[in-house]
């Protein structure tokens, strides 16, 4: 078993290293003093909105006559980045004490962009030898009495870049803006401004294999661990009170239950029966839409796998700071490679059903997912390019991603249902079902559906609470997160928590006499979901500085397919456990 999951990982690593084209490839980071290393410029925006970033020169800097812009590959490009030559010039330890970069005549048109840029807190983000620096444009001073407007806005005119090495191979780069150095850009008049920049080079210890440990320190603080692994044991203690509140169940409840249906069996054959055992004929009578039942199963255990793959990667450290564009890619490829996981659970299990039309359950399984994706990004593409921003993909980048949907998820998806269709396995259901279904008794409103999938809701998603800040603070934000171990012990915790929560609900349901359980348990074990998606309203306003029309469509657009994937996700789990709950216990009586 160990073996087989080395292989996977390995064939899944080597995919996704062809696919991204690993940044070392072409170089092996060593240099020869003198020798130049590009500097390249990645993007500026908002530094409170991280999808609203633009190009470099899109403010007017330096700009080159031609701008030499850097190959990425796709997950650069899905995370926005759009890297250029930057134009400094830091050769490989050679030191500069100031160096003119341009000499610049700031139009009227030029000193609006940086006023706009500076009073919305612009950042810029730079990558030298693959290693990111940031920088801020310029400083906004407001409220000041003694301005003749009450507020000044400051351009940053030079830039000190302070370089580590060691041996041939740099280790670690930092800049600093020198407030001394600026230039008032309040009134509304042309200025000449001469752009500098300094470097200098410092021999340092730490190895080169240990230059990225830097910016991974910061999710593995002393104080952060001890948050993480508080979060962990508040987990794990609900985990064992959950399970102990089911053992009391499964050995008490059901246990009576066994008792007494055994001595009903053995008394008169006209006592009525009572209970879940009275329902015998009826719990496994197959659902209302059984194609779009059997479509949410085939694209939650799709994405259950894309999840459990993701985690196996990130675990052997593909996933290092500062390399999303990494995880993009695999998000990508990955959710192509498991499209026949999604196609040969659909169709198997919809023949368990006796389906018919099986093609227009692997389109609807195709669809269920992708299809609300592929609106949403259009939406939000659109908004891009409305605000030309480099969150708006290029017209190459969208054909790639449909040249993979249509030759790679397509494809699988039609073979894993002709794999499914012809696995000829049948539904596994230990009674007969009667021909005509019983009424359901009226049940108090504490018993539907909405108030069921509120308290499956709440207790998995309590024990995830704490994660997703830092989550959230990693994806929207510019903390770094790197434990991935914790959180693939938080989301193991999540998929046991469910799937308890679901059965113990399922139970209730069958107890008084619902014996409509298919689509409720995957209602039930989804709706952590929905308690995640009230999460994002609660960050967007509560937690987070985010802002203006672009961001809150970014927020909100890919955070509701996110959940919505969630649900998908842990309703397929529901409902899995409660199937497995449900035939073990009708398995152990005598059903007639």
């Amino acid at each position: 078993m160990a073996g087989n999951l080395n292989k996977s990982t390995a064939i899944l690593a080597l995919v996704l290293a062809i696919v991204c084209g690993v940044h070392g490839g072409a170089s092996d980071h060593k240099y020869s003093k003198g020798e130049h290393v590009p500097l390249y410029a990645n993007k500026v925006g908002p530094f409170s909105n991280p999808s609203e970033t633009y190009r470099y020169f899109d403010l007017p800097f330096c700009p080159p006559d031609k701008v030499n812009e850097k190959r990425e590959d796709l997950g650069e490009v899905l995370n926005g980045d759009r890297m250029v030559d930057a134009r400094y010039k830091l050769d490989f330890q050679e030191n500069k004490d100031s160096e003119l970069l341009c000499s610049k005549k700031l139009t009227k048109e030029d000193l609006e962009k940086f006023r706009e840029a500076i009073r919305k807190d612009y950042y810029f983000q730079m990558y030298y030898d693959d290693l990111p620096i940031w920088g801020f444009i310029g400083k906004f001073e407001k409220e000041n009495k003694a301005l003749p407007n009450g507020a000044r806005y400051l351009l940053y005119k030079h830039i000190h870049f302070e370089i580590y090495y060691k041996n041939d191979r740099v280790i670690e780069i930092n800049v600093r803006t020198d407030p001394s150095f600026t230039v008032d850009i309040t009134e509304d008049k042309e200025v000449e401004v001469d752009f500098m920049y300094s470097v200098k080079w410092v021999e340092t210890k730490v190895p080169f294999e240990r230059r990225m440990d830097k910016y991974a320190k910061q999710s593995s603080l002393p104080q952060h661990l001890e948050i993480h692994w508080f979060s962990i044991i508040n987990s794990c203690v609900t985990v064992l009170l959950l399970t102990g509140f089911l053992a009391t169940i499964l050995m008490r409840v059901l246990k009576n239950d066994f008792i007494k249906y055994s001595h009903d069996e053995e008394s008169t054959d006209d006592q009525e029966e009572t209970g879940w055992k009275y329902i015998h004929g009826d719990v496994f009578r197959y659902p209302q839409h059984k194609s779009l039942f059997c479509a949410v199963l085939g694209s939650g255990t799709q994405l259950f796998a894309l999840a459990i793959f993701i985690f196996m990667l990130a675990l052997v450290g593909v996933f290092y700071p500062y390399n999303r564009g990494a995880l993009y890619t695999a998000l990508v490829v990955i959710y192509a490679l498991t499209s026949g996981i999604a196609g040969y659970t659909a169709a198997s299990f919809y023949y368990q059903l006796e389906g018919s039309n099986w093609v227009r359950n692997l389109l609807l399984t195709g669809c269920l997912f992708c299809g609300p994706l592929f609106l949403t990004f259009c939406f939000l593409n659109t908004v891009a390019i409305a605000y030309n921003a480099t969150a708006a993909l290029p017209f190459g980048t969208i054909m790639v991603i449909l040249l993979i949907w249509t030759l790679v998820t397509s494809p699988l998806l039609v073979l894993g249902g002709i794999a499914g269709k012809n696995s000829k396995a049948e539904f596994q259901a230990p009674c007969r079902t009667t021909k005509y279904p019983r009424e359901i008794p009226p049940l108090p409103f504490y018993r539907g559906t909405i108030s069921q999938m509120a308290m499956a809701g709440f207790l998995p998603f309590s024990a995830i609470y704490i994660e997703l800040y830092y989550i959230f603070a990693s994806v929207w934000g510019h903390k770094i997160y790197t434990i991935y171990s914790i959180l693939f012990i938080v989301f193991i915790i999540l998929i046991i928590v469910t799937a308890f929560i679901t059965i113990a609900l399922t139970y209730f349901q069958l107890a008084v006499e619902d014996h409509e359980w298919w689509w409720r348990s995957v209602l039930c074990g989804g709706s952590t979901g929905v308690f995640i998606f009230g999460y994002c309203l609660y960050y967007y306003f509560a937690r987070s500085d985010m802002t203006g029309f672009m961001q809150t469509s970014f927020f909100f657009g890919y955070m509701a397919c996110i959940c919505y994937g969630f649900f998908l996700m842990l309703g397929t789990v529901g409902f899995r456990a409660s199937l497995l709950f449900v035939r073990h216990i009708y398995r152990s009586i005598k059903c007639e």
